[in-house]
């Protein structure tokens, strides 16, 4: 990897499957500019410099796949990095997700963005939130997702990580999937940011959070908006019923907590959008660090 900006974006062909034989590949790039469907870009949008990181792509072998990813370190690091897991929205590894992993770096972790979609195709080839939902999101099964979980951690292992400190985060469909990784047997602490909890079981998605709060490995903090129109309370409140009924038999589950914040819509750490909202967002990364600290990630 290449710690000069201009260089940590390059193009890179990606490679994905489909159907059982065929091969297609695509040109495109991590962390290059916003996903079109997204909505306009805010100039709240936080940009985090490179100084004293390495960051940039990373191609992480999964079996014989190769699976992009976006990962920032520090420069000088010395000993063993706590790693963190970062997930994407539905808009995969785009400039937001990459600067997340830099704020991360910054603060001493090895943080590692996989780009989980490949297989199904690029986000920012669709125009809408629906299209992307239906043609890339659907067509990306869970279980594909956390194995390539597993083979990211695999990978940070073998270079510079500390697989006894392991965090993984995630907005919005990423917070979902924080939920799902917290029962993995590496992961020492989830923080969840406004992902579903519940919703309609398929073969891709077989459960959601409020079906695995009994099987959590690692305790999870949700951070959710009281003004979300798409996660209602209700079923966050669904989620905090699940973790209790798990309490008494599951550590993780009862040491997990969600935080709802009153008047904050959904994607409320996204300062790119215009759903943004600084208070929240300032508090929840805050939350986060303080998290991962707690739970010995840091």
């Amino acid at each position: 990897m290449d710690n000069q900006k201009q260089n940590g974006r390059r193009s890179f062909i990606k490679s994905s499957v489909a159907g059982a034989t065929a091969l297609r590949t695509a040109v495109s790039a991590l962390g290059v500019g916003f996903v079109a469907a997204s909505e306009p870009v805010m100039a709240a949008a936080i940009e985090t410099d490179f100084k004293g990181l390495k960051a940039g792509e990373q191609m992480i072998p999964i079996g014989s796949y190769q699976l992009p990813a976006y990962v920032s370190r520090p420069e000088n690091a010395k000993g063993n990095l706590p790693i963190v897991i970062v997930v994407s929205e539905i808009f995969g590894v785009h400039e937001y997700i990459a600067d997340v992993t830099r704020r991360f770096a910054k603060l001493g972790y090895l943080a590692i963005a996989p780009e989980f979609f490949t297989r199904a195709g690029d986000p920012n080839t669709y125009g809408t939130v629906a299209e992307i939902q239906s043609n890339i999101v659907a067509k990306t099964p869970d279980a594909q997702v956390l194995n390539d979980l597993q083979g990211a951690l695999v990978w940070a292992g073998k270079n510079g990580g500390d697989l006894k400190r392991v965090g993984v985060t995630g907005f919005c469909w990423g917070g979902r999937i924080t939920w799902l990784a917290a029962t993995l047997p590496q992961v020492k602490a989830g923080v969840a940011w406004y992902g579903r909890v519940i919703g309609d079981k398929t073969e891709n998605s077989p459960r959601h959070p409020v079906d695995i709060a009994s099987e959590l490995k690692a305790p999870v903090l949700g951070l959710y908006g009281g003004a979300d129109t798409g996660i209602s309370l209700e079923s966050v409140e669904q989620m905090r019923a699940a973790l209790a009924q798990a309490a008494p038999k599951n550590p993780a589950a009862k040491a997990s907590l969600i935080e709802v914040y009153p008047d904050a819509p959904h994607a409320f750490h996204a300062d790119y959008r215009a759903t943004y909202r600084e208070g929240p967002a300032k508090d929840g990364w805050e939350k986060c660090i303080a998290w991962f600290k707690k739970m010995g990630v840091a």
